[in-house]
């Protein structure tokens, strides 16, 4: 009897000590303190912007939860923000029904996760014009901008966005 439970021990403290406990990308995320805006999310299912690219090559709009890293938001009111995608590109992103926001600044390089919808968009000039200028660029820098713009746009239900 002593012979059986003394390998049920060793075999216990072999299986504790020869497991390591690998982090997945995605547990990595959710021990990140993250400030949720909007409708209550969680970080589970997000997709990279990589691959949220490669499926709308596919599709004119879709519904996601995706990881990114945000580059700025409205420096007025916090009523938009503007992500990383590859190559330098950029994706807005817009909150459902103007019904949150998020802070106007201090958001330059974090990472986020939001939830919502997809689409590709041509934005006029005059919009283009009046992101510009929210986001504090120059009056030549907004001269600049004459032509309509088609690009990845995201309209956002809930957004986490690491502290």
């Amino acid at each position: 009897m002593n012979k059986i439970i003394l390998l049920s021990i060793t075999a216990l403290l072999a299986v504790a000590c020869t497991s390591s406990p690998e982090l997945k990308a995605q547990d990595k995320v959710e021990q990140v303190a993250m400030k949720s805006f909007g409708d209550a999310i969680t970080p589970e299912g997000a997709i990279s912007t990589d691959e949220l690219l490669k499926a709308m090559t596919t599709t004119d709009s879709l519904v996601a939860k995706v990881e990114c890293e945000v580059i700025t938001s409205c420096t007025k009111k916090g009523c938009w923000m503007d992500v990383m995608l590859k190559d330098g590109e950029v994706m807005k992103v817009r909150f459902k029904d103007y019904g949150f926001f998020v802070p106007t600044s201090g958001l330059e390089g974090k990472h986020a996760i939001m939830q919502g919808y997809a689409t590709k968009e041509t934005t006029d000039v005059a919009t283009l014009q009046h992101y510009a200028e929210d986001a504090g660029k120059s009056k030549e820098e907004i001269a600049k901008i004459t032509e309509p713009e088609t690009s990845l746009m995201f309209l956002a239900n809930g957004v986490l966005i690491a502290d």
